[in-house]
Protein backbone atom coordinates (compact mmCIF):
# COMPACT_ATOMS: atom_id res chain seq x y z
CA UNK A 1 0.00 0.00 0.00
CA UNK A 2 1.25 3.30 -0.96
CA UNK A 3 0.57 6.91 0.26
CA UNK A 4 -2.89 7.03 1.43
CA UNK A 5 -3.27 10.93 1.94
CA UNK A 6 -3.56 13.05 -1.66
CA UNK A 7 -4.12 16.82 -1.63
CA UNK A 8 -7.52 16.27 0.31
CA UNK A 9 -8.00 13.66 2.60
CA UNK A 10 -7.76 10.15 1.83
CA UNK A 11 -9.96 8.99 -1.60
CA UNK A 12 -11.10 5.69 -3.00
CA UNK A 13 -13.99 4.19 -4.82
CA UNK A 14 -15.99 2.98 -1.49
CA UNK A 15 -15.77 -0.56 -0.51
CA UNK A 16 -13.24 -1.48 -2.88
CA UNK A 17 -10.09 1.02 -2.37
CA UNK A 18 -11.43 2.90 0.25
CA UNK A 19 -13.02 -0.15 2.66
CA UNK A 20 -14.42 -0.19 6.13
CA UNK A 21 -11.29 -1.86 7.76
CA UNK A 22 -9.34 1.19 6.36
CA UNK A 23 -12.06 3.60 7.40
CA UNK A 24 -11.46 1.57 10.85
CA UNK A 25 -7.89 1.99 10.96
CA UNK A 26 -7.79 5.90 10.06
CA UNK A 27 -10.23 6.23 12.97
CA UNK A 28 -7.75 4.46 15.32
CA UNK A 29 -4.62 6.36 14.07
CA UNK A 30 -6.23 9.70 13.59
CA UNK A 31 -7.24 9.48 16.98
CA UNK A 32 -4.06 8.75 18.68
CA UNK A 33 -1.95 10.91 16.92
CA UNK A 34 -4.35 13.95 17.20
CA UNK A 35 -4.80 13.49 20.88
CA UNK A 36 -1.85 12.29 22.17
CA UNK A 37 -0.51 14.19 25.39
CA UNK A 38 -4.20 14.84 26.11
CA UNK A 39 -4.73 13.92 29.91
CA UNK A 40 -8.82 14.19 29.29
CA UNK A 41 -10.75 11.88 27.10
CA UNK A 42 -10.48 13.35 23.32
CA UNK A 43 -13.40 14.36 21.74
CA UNK A 44 -14.07 13.72 18.13
CA UNK A 45 -16.56 15.05 15.32
CA UNK A 46 -17.83 13.10 12.44
CA UNK A 47 -19.98 14.93 9.54
CA UNK A 48 -20.68 13.19 5.78
CA UNK A 49 -22.12 13.88 2.88
CA UNK A 50 -25.03 12.37 1.18
CA UNK A 51 -23.18 9.30 -0.18
CA UNK A 52 -25.21 5.83 -0.07
CA UNK A 53 -21.62 4.85 1.35
CA UNK A 54 -21.39 7.64 3.96
CA UNK A 55 -23.11 5.36 6.69
CA UNK A 56 -20.89 2.07 6.55
CA UNK A 57 -17.62 4.26 6.63
CA UNK A 58 -18.64 6.49 9.43
CA UNK A 59 -19.96 3.66 12.16
CA UNK A 60 -16.15 2.09 10.59
CA UNK A 61 -14.42 4.98 11.38
CA UNK A 62 -16.49 5.99 14.55
CA UNK A 63 -15.78 2.40 15.79
CA UNK A 64 -11.60 3.05 15.42
CA UNK A 65 -11.99 6.22 17.25
CA UNK A 66 -14.11 4.25 19.97
CA UNK A 67 -11.49 1.59 20.18
CA UNK A 68 -8.31 3.74 21.66
CA UNK A 69 -10.49 5.60 24.13
CA UNK A 70 -11.59 8.76 22.03
CA UNK A 71 -15.41 10.23 22.05
CA UNK A 72 -17.48 10.46 18.92
CA UNK A 73 -19.98 13.08 18.23
CA UNK A 74 -22.29 12.15 14.87
CA UNK A 75 -23.88 15.45 13.36
CA UNK A 76 -24.70 14.07 10.10
CA UNK A 77 -24.90 15.39 6.62
CA UNK A 78 -23.49 18.63 7.05
CA UNK A 79 -21.13 20.90 4.41
CA UNK A 80 -17.40 19.92 4.66
CA UNK A 81 -17.06 23.29 6.22
CA UNK A 82 -19.48 22.99 8.92
CA UNK A 83 -17.52 20.60 10.11
CA UNK A 84 -14.61 23.20 10.57
CA UNK A 85 -16.81 25.70 12.11
CA UNK A 86 -18.33 23.19 14.78
CA UNK A 87 -15.24 21.26 16.07
CA UNK A 88 -14.64 24.55 18.46
CA UNK A 89 -18.33 24.38 19.81
CA UNK A 90 -18.44 21.01 20.42
CA UNK A 91 -15.12 21.38 22.05
CA UNK A 92 -13.76 18.81 20.54
CA UNK A 93 -9.82 17.90 19.40
CA UNK A 94 -10.35 17.04 15.81
CA UNK A 95 -13.40 17.09 13.06
CA UNK A 96 -13.57 14.10 10.55
CA UNK A 97 -15.62 13.84 7.16
CA UNK A 98 -17.05 11.65 5.27
CA UNK A 99 -17.12 13.37 1.61
CA UNK A 100 -15.46 12.96 -2.02
CA UNK A 101 -16.34 16.15 -2.66
CA UNK A 102 -17.21 16.77 -6.44
CA UNK A 103 -16.70 13.07 -7.26
CA UNK A 104 -19.02 10.74 -8.10
CA UNK A 105 -21.25 8.29 -5.64
CA UNK A 106 -19.27 5.84 -5.95
CA UNK A 107 -15.82 7.38 -4.84
CA UNK A 108 -15.63 8.29 -0.85
CA UNK A 109 -13.36 10.15 1.20
CA UNK A 110 -12.13 10.31 4.81
CA UNK A 111 -10.31 13.80 5.98
CA UNK A 112 -9.72 15.52 9.27
CA UNK A 113 -9.58 18.93 10.53
CA UNK A 114 -7.53 19.71 13.82
CA UNK A 115 -9.36 21.37 16.75
CA UNK A 116 -8.90 25.03 15.25
CA UNK A 117 -10.68 24.14 12.18
CA UNK A 118 -7.76 23.57 9.60
CA UNK A 119 -7.01 20.90 7.44
CA UNK A 120 -3.94 18.56 8.97
CA UNK A 121 -0.75 19.30 8.54
CA UNK A 122 1.58 17.10 6.46
CA UNK A 123 3.66 15.91 9.12
CA UNK A 124 0.54 14.91 11.25
CA UNK A 125 -0.83 12.71 8.19
CA UNK A 126 2.86 11.27 7.83
CA UNK A 127 2.31 10.08 11.56
CA UNK A 128 -1.05 8.89 10.66
CA UNK A 129 -0.13 7.12 7.53
CA UNK A 130 3.05 5.26 9.37
CA UNK A 131 0.47 3.87 12.24
CA UNK A 132 -1.30 2.12 9.52
CA UNK A 133 1.37 1.49 6.79
CA UNK A 134 3.69 -0.10 10.04
CA UNK A 135 0.52 -1.83 11.65
CA UNK A 136 1.57 -0.04 14.66
CA UNK A 137 -0.97 -1.51 17.91
CA UNK A 138 -2.70 1.62 19.30
CA UNK A 139 -5.29 -0.25 21.04
CA UNK A 140 -4.90 -3.10 23.06
CA UNK A 141 -4.14 -1.15 26.13
CA UNK A 142 -7.75 0.23 25.93
CA UNK A 143 -9.85 -2.02 27.74
CA UNK A 144 -12.42 -1.49 30.05
CA UNK A 145 -13.94 1.80 31.69
CA UNK A 146 -11.03 3.64 28.37
CA UNK A 147 -12.84 2.63 25.61
CA UNK A 148 -14.95 5.92 24.24
CA UNK A 149 -18.29 6.28 23.66
CA UNK A 150 -20.49 7.77 21.50
CA UNK A 151 -22.34 11.08 22.67
CA UNK A 152 -25.34 12.71 21.79
CA UNK A 153 -25.40 16.13 19.64
CA UNK A 154 -27.25 17.92 21.90
CA UNK A 155 -27.54 20.89 19.78
CA UNK A 156 -28.79 21.45 16.93
CA UNK A 157 -25.44 21.77 14.62
CA UNK A 158 -27.13 22.37 11.38
CA UNK A 159 -29.13 25.41 12.83
CA UNK A 160 -25.74 26.64 14.38
CA UNK A 161 -24.07 26.59 11.46
CA UNK A 162 -26.49 28.64 9.16
CA UNK A 163 -26.70 30.93 12.45
CA UNK A 164 -22.95 31.14 11.44
CA UNK A 165 -23.80 31.82 8.00
CA UNK A 166 -26.55 34.48 8.43
CA UNK A 167 -24.32 36.78 10.56
CA UNK A 168 -21.17 37.08 8.10
CA UNK A 169 -23.09 39.29 5.96
CA UNK A 170 -26.11 42.68 6.53
CA UNK A 171 -28.53 42.35 3.43
CA UNK A 172 -31.59 41.64 2.52
CA UNK A 173 -32.78 39.50 -0.52
CA UNK A 174 -36.43 40.05 -0.33
CA UNK A 175 -37.67 40.75 -4.01
CA UNK A 176 -34.74 39.13 -5.14
CA UNK A 177 -35.02 34.91 -6.40
CA UNK A 178 -32.30 33.41 -6.36
CA UNK A 179 -31.89 29.82 -7.95
CA UNK A 180 -29.47 27.53 -5.33
CA UNK A 181 -28.42 24.27 -7.34
CA UNK A 182 -27.31 21.82 -4.26
CA UNK A 183 -25.81 18.87 -6.04
CA UNK A 184 -28.14 16.56 -4.46
CA UNK A 185 -25.07 16.68 -1.90
CA UNK A 186 -24.07 18.38 1.94
CA UNK A 187 -25.82 21.74 1.29
CA UNK A 188 -29.27 20.85 0.44
CA UNK A 189 -30.72 21.78 3.60
CA UNK A 190 -28.53 24.21 4.81
CA UNK A 191 -28.37 26.44 1.63
CA UNK A 192 -31.83 27.19 1.52
CA UNK A 193 -32.26 27.81 5.46
CA UNK A 194 -29.58 30.56 5.00
CA UNK A 195 -31.24 32.35 1.60
CA UNK A 196 -34.92 31.76 3.14
CA UNK A 197 -33.60 33.72 6.15
CA UNK A 198 -32.50 36.31 4.00
CA UNK A 199 -35.69 36.57 2.69
CA UNK A 200 -34.89 35.95 -0.71
CA UNK A 201 -37.25 34.49 -3.47
CA UNK A 202 -35.38 30.68 -3.89
CA UNK A 203 -35.77 28.76 -6.32
CA UNK A 204 -33.91 25.40 -5.40
CA UNK A 205 -32.82 22.11 -7.94
CA UNK A 206 -30.32 19.43 -6.76
CA UNK A 207 -31.78 18.78 -3.34
CA UNK A 208 -33.37 15.45 -3.77
CA UNK A 209 -30.27 13.26 -2.57
CA UNK A 210 -30.80 9.85 -2.97
CA UNK A 211 -27.74 8.46 -1.98
CA UNK A 212 -26.48 7.59 -5.74
CA UNK A 213 -27.11 11.02 -7.23
CA UNK A 214 -24.82 13.62 -5.59
CA UNK A 215 -23.18 15.44 -8.63
CA UNK A 216 -25.28 13.87 -11.44
CA UNK A 217 -26.07 16.30 -13.85
CA UNK A 218 -25.97 18.99 -11.37
CA UNK A 219 -24.00 21.04 -9.19
CA UNK A 220 -20.67 22.95 -9.59
CA UNK A 221 -19.43 20.71 -12.29
CA UNK A 222 -22.49 20.62 -13.95
CA UNK A 223 -24.15 23.70 -14.67
CA UNK A 224 -26.41 23.80 -17.41
CA UNK A 225 -29.51 23.02 -15.73
CA UNK A 226 -28.47 25.88 -13.01
CA UNK A 227 -27.77 28.04 -16.33
CA UNK A 228 -31.55 26.91 -17.97
CA UNK A 229 -33.18 27.46 -14.36
CA UNK A 230 -31.90 31.31 -13.80
CA UNK A 231 -33.04 32.37 -17.07
CA UNK A 232 -36.14 30.26 -17.57
CA UNK A 233 -37.17 31.82 -13.84
CA UNK A 234 -36.08 35.62 -14.48
CA UNK A 235 -33.43 35.19 -11.53
CA UNK A 236 -30.99 37.45 -9.98
CA UNK A 237 -28.35 35.37 -9.78
CA UNK A 238 -27.75 31.59 -9.76
CA UNK A 239 -25.36 29.66 -6.92
CA UNK A 240 -24.40 26.23 -7.61
CA UNK A 241 -22.34 24.14 -4.88
CA UNK A 242 -20.39 20.60 -5.20
CA UNK A 243 -21.05 17.64 -3.13
CA UNK A 244 -19.89 18.39 0.07
CA UNK A 245 -19.94 22.38 -0.48
CA UNK A 246 -16.98 23.66 -0.27
CA UNK A 247 -16.55 24.91 -3.88
CA UNK A 248 -19.05 27.38 -5.29
CA UNK A 249 -19.65 28.22 -9.38
CA UNK A 250 -21.82 31.27 -9.99
CA UNK A 251 -24.39 31.75 -13.02
CA UNK A 252 -25.25 35.41 -13.98
CA UNK A 253 -28.82 36.88 -14.55
CA UNK A 254 -27.89 35.86 -18.34
CA UNK A 255 -27.35 32.16 -17.59
CA UNK A 256 -23.64 32.21 -17.83
CA UNK A 257 -21.47 30.91 -16.00
CA UNK A 258 -18.88 32.98 -13.51
CA UNK A 259 -15.95 30.70 -12.07
CA UNK A 260 -14.18 30.94 -9.15
CA UNK A 261 -11.22 33.22 -10.51
CA UNK A 262 -14.20 35.57 -11.20
CA UNK A 263 -15.85 35.45 -8.07
CA UNK A 264 -12.39 36.09 -6.48
CA UNK A 265 -11.90 39.15 -8.72
CA UNK A 266 -15.68 40.57 -7.58
CA UNK A 267 -15.12 40.01 -3.55
CA UNK A 268 -11.68 41.23 -4.44
CA UNK A 269 -12.65 44.79 -5.38
CA UNK A 270 -15.84 44.68 -2.60
CA UNK A 271 -13.02 43.86 0.38
CA UNK A 272 -10.26 46.22 -0.87
CA UNK A 273 -13.08 49.11 -1.09
CA UNK A 274 -14.40 48.90 1.95
CA UNK A 275 -10.11 48.57 3.37
CA UNK A 276 -10.97 44.46 4.55
CA UNK A 277 -8.48 42.77 1.95
CA UNK A 278 -5.50 41.68 4.22
CA UNK A 279 -2.31 43.85 2.24
CA UNK A 280 -4.14 43.64 -0.67
CA UNK A 281 -3.02 40.60 -1.34
CA UNK A 282 -5.12 37.74 -3.25
CA UNK A 283 -3.82 34.37 -3.46
CA UNK A 284 -4.59 32.14 -6.79
CA UNK A 285 -2.69 29.19 -7.71
CA UNK A 286 -0.81 28.38 -10.50
CA UNK A 287 -3.72 27.39 -12.82
CA UNK A 288 -5.69 30.79 -11.92
CA UNK A 289 -6.23 33.13 -15.17
CA UNK A 290 -4.00 35.45 -16.75
CA UNK A 291 -7.42 38.05 -16.52
CA UNK A 292 -7.78 37.16 -12.80
CA UNK A 293 -4.38 38.25 -12.35
CA UNK A 294 -4.71 41.44 -14.40
CA UNK A 295 -7.68 42.30 -13.24
CA UNK A 296 -6.89 42.90 -9.81
CA UNK A 297 -3.00 44.26 -10.46
CA UNK A 298 -5.45 47.39 -12.70
CA UNK A 299 -7.31 47.55 -9.21
CA UNK A 300 -3.92 47.84 -7.01
CA UNK A 301 -3.86 43.96 -5.57
CA UNK A 302 -1.05 41.72 -5.22
CA UNK A 303 -1.76 38.43 -6.46
CA UNK A 304 -0.09 35.08 -5.34
CA UNK A 305 -0.06 31.70 -7.13
CA UNK A 306 0.80 28.81 -5.33
CA UNK A 307 0.55 24.78 -6.02
CA UNK A 308 -2.87 23.74 -6.62
CA UNK A 309 -4.99 22.55 -4.04
CA UNK A 310 -6.41 24.51 -1.23
CA UNK A 311 -3.96 22.99 1.26
CA UNK A 312 -1.31 25.05 -0.62
CA UNK A 313 -3.22 28.22 -0.47
CA UNK A 314 -4.28 28.29 3.18
CA UNK A 315 -0.58 28.12 3.62
CA UNK A 316 0.26 31.05 1.64
CA UNK A 317 -2.45 32.98 2.97
CA UNK A 318 -1.29 32.57 6.23
CA UNK A 319 2.33 33.67 5.74
CA UNK A 320 1.11 36.58 3.67
CA UNK A 321 -1.81 38.02 5.56
CA UNK A 322 -4.27 37.30 2.61
CA UNK A 323 -7.97 37.14 3.71
CA UNK A 324 -8.66 36.17 -0.10
CA UNK A 325 -7.47 32.96 -2.03
CA UNK A 326 -8.94 30.38 -3.57
CA UNK A 327 -8.89 28.26 -7.04
CA UNK A 328 -11.02 28.64 -10.30
CA UNK A 329 -12.55 25.19 -9.37
CA UNK A 330 -14.71 27.73 -6.89
CA UNK A 331 -13.02 26.26 -3.67
CA UNK A 332 -12.32 29.91 -2.22
CA UNK A 333 -11.29 30.81 1.53
CA UNK A 334 -12.54 34.17 3.15
CA UNK A 335 -10.12 33.79 6.25
CA UNK A 336 -11.92 36.72 7.99
CA UNK A 337 -14.27 34.34 8.48
CA UNK A 338 -13.36 30.90 8.51
CA UNK A 339 -10.78 28.44 8.37
CA UNK A 340 -11.30 26.43 5.14
CA UNK A 341 -13.47 26.76 1.66
CA UNK A 342 -16.87 27.13 2.03
CA UNK A 343 -19.03 27.29 -1.02
CA UNK A 344 -22.53 28.87 0.73
CA UNK A 345 -20.68 31.26 2.49
CA UNK A 346 -18.44 31.99 -0.67
CA UNK A 347 -22.10 32.49 -1.91
CA UNK A 348 -22.89 35.00 0.11
CA UNK A 349 -20.02 36.94 0.05
CA UNK A 350 -20.66 37.48 -3.77
CA UNK A 351 -24.42 38.39 -3.73
CA UNK A 352 -23.11 41.07 -1.26
CA UNK A 353 -20.63 42.31 -3.37
CA UNK A 354 -22.87 42.62 -6.51
CA UNK A 355 -25.82 44.21 -4.87
CA UNK A 356 -23.27 46.60 -3.34
CA UNK A 357 -22.22 47.85 -6.61
CA UNK A 358 -25.49 48.45 -7.89
CA UNK A 359 -24.76 46.33 -11.05
CA UNK A 360 -25.95 43.24 -12.48
CA UNK A 361 -24.34 40.13 -12.02
CA UNK A 362 -23.43 40.03 -16.18
CA UNK A 363 -21.65 43.28 -15.75
CA UNK A 364 -19.39 42.60 -13.27
CA UNK A 365 -18.73 39.23 -14.40
CA UNK A 366 -17.87 41.23 -18.07
CA UNK A 367 -15.40 43.61 -16.42
CA UNK A 368 -12.97 40.69 -16.15
CA UNK A 369 -11.55 39.68 -19.05
CA UNK A 370 -10.86 35.64 -18.60
CA UNK A 371 -8.50 34.51 -21.74
CA UNK A 372 -9.02 31.45 -23.51
CA UNK A 373 -7.26 28.53 -22.00
CA UNK A 374 -6.30 25.19 -23.59
CA UNK A 375 -4.88 21.62 -21.80
CA UNK A 376 -3.20 19.49 -23.44
CA UNK A 377 -1.72 16.00 -22.37
CA UNK A 378 1.49 14.43 -23.13
CA UNK A 379 2.17 10.65 -22.58
CA UNK A 380 5.39 10.15 -21.09
CA UNK A 381 7.11 7.55 -18.88
CA UNK A 382 6.41 7.80 -15.18
CA UNK A 383 10.00 8.17 -13.95
CA UNK A 384 10.36 11.25 -16.88
CA UNK A 385 7.34 13.47 -15.80
CA UNK A 386 8.88 15.21 -13.05
CA UNK A 387 12.47 15.34 -14.63
CA UNK A 388 11.57 17.26 -18.05
CA UNK A 389 13.64 19.99 -17.78
CA UNK A 390 16.78 17.68 -17.62
CA UNK A 391 16.02 16.90 -21.35
CA UNK A 392 18.31 19.68 -23.28
CA UNK A 393 16.24 19.54 -26.32
CA UNK A 394 12.88 20.28 -24.52
CA UNK A 395 14.37 22.90 -22.37
CA UNK A 396 15.08 24.49 -25.25
CA UNK A 397 11.54 24.48 -26.79
CA UNK A 398 10.08 25.56 -23.49
CA UNK A 399 12.38 28.17 -23.45
CA UNK A 400 11.25 29.04 -26.92
CA UNK A 401 8.07 28.51 -26.19
CA UNK A 402 7.77 30.94 -23.60
CA UNK A 403 9.34 33.59 -25.61
CA UNK A 404 6.64 33.42 -27.95
CA UNK A 405 3.89 33.56 -25.67
CA UNK A 406 5.34 36.25 -23.76
CA UNK A 407 5.26 38.36 -27.15
CA UNK A 408 1.58 37.15 -27.28
CA UNK A 409 0.78 38.36 -23.49
CA UNK A 410 0.28 34.41 -23.08
CA UNK A 411 1.13 32.31 -20.91
CA UNK A 412 2.55 28.59 -20.66
CA UNK A 413 2.25 26.16 -17.39
CA UNK A 414 3.57 22.60 -17.60
CA UNK A 415 2.58 20.14 -15.05
CA UNK A 416 2.96 16.44 -14.24
CA UNK A 417 -0.13 14.26 -13.33
CA UNK A 418 -0.11 13.15 -10.00
CA UNK A 419 -1.54 9.62 -10.42
CA UNK A 420 -1.13 8.99 -14.59
CA UNK A 421 2.36 9.08 -16.67
CA UNK A 422 1.04 12.27 -18.08
CA UNK A 423 2.85 15.67 -18.12
CA UNK A 424 0.03 18.60 -19.06
CA UNK A 425 0.40 21.37 -21.59
CA UNK A 426 -1.40 24.14 -20.35
CA UNK A 427 -1.41 27.54 -22.41
CA UNK A 428 -3.63 30.96 -22.42
CA UNK A 429 -3.50 33.91 -24.89
CA UNK A 430 -5.58 35.47 -27.11
CA UNK A 431 -6.43 33.24 -29.84
CA UNK A 432 -7.74 30.19 -29.07
CA UNK A 433 -6.60 28.24 -32.91
CA UNK A 434 -3.15 29.94 -32.02
CA UNK A 435 -2.53 28.30 -28.51
CA UNK A 436 -4.47 25.21 -29.42
CA UNK A 437 -1.95 24.48 -32.36
CA UNK A 438 0.92 25.33 -30.15
CA UNK A 439 0.22 22.99 -27.11
CA UNK A 440 -0.38 20.05 -29.48
CA UNK A 441 2.77 20.51 -30.51
CA UNK A 442 4.19 20.76 -27.45
CA UNK A 443 2.56 17.79 -26.10
CA UNK A 444 3.85 16.00 -29.35
CA UNK A 445 7.58 16.96 -28.81
CA UNK A 446 7.49 15.82 -24.86
CA UNK A 447 6.02 12.47 -25.67
CA UNK A 448 8.39 12.28 -28.42
CA UNK A 449 11.26 12.77 -26.38
CA UNK A 450 10.45 11.48 -22.88
CA UNK A 451 7.93 8.96 -23.84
Amino acid sequence: MGRLFGTDGVRGVANSELTAALAYRLGQAGAHVLSQNKKERPRFLIGMDTRISGDMLENSIASGILSVGGDVVKVGVLPTPAIAFLVKHYNADAGVVISASHNPYEYNGIKFFNGDGFKLDDTIEEQIEDIILMHQDVHSEVTHDKIGKCLEADDNALEMYVDFLASTVDYDLKGRKIVLDCANGAAYKVAEKVYERLGANVVIIGNQPNGININDGCGSTDTKKLQETVVSEGAFVGLAFDGDADRLIAVDELGRIIDGDKIMCICAKMLKEEGELGNDIVTGTVMSNIGFHKYLENIGCTTRATNVGDRYVLEDMLQTGSVLGGEQSGHMIFLNHTTTGDGVLSSLQVVRAIIRSGEKASVMSDSIKIYPQVLKNALVKNENKKTYMNNEEVAKEIEKLELILEEKGGRLLIRPSGTEPLVRVMIEGEDIEDITRLAEEMAVILTKKLG
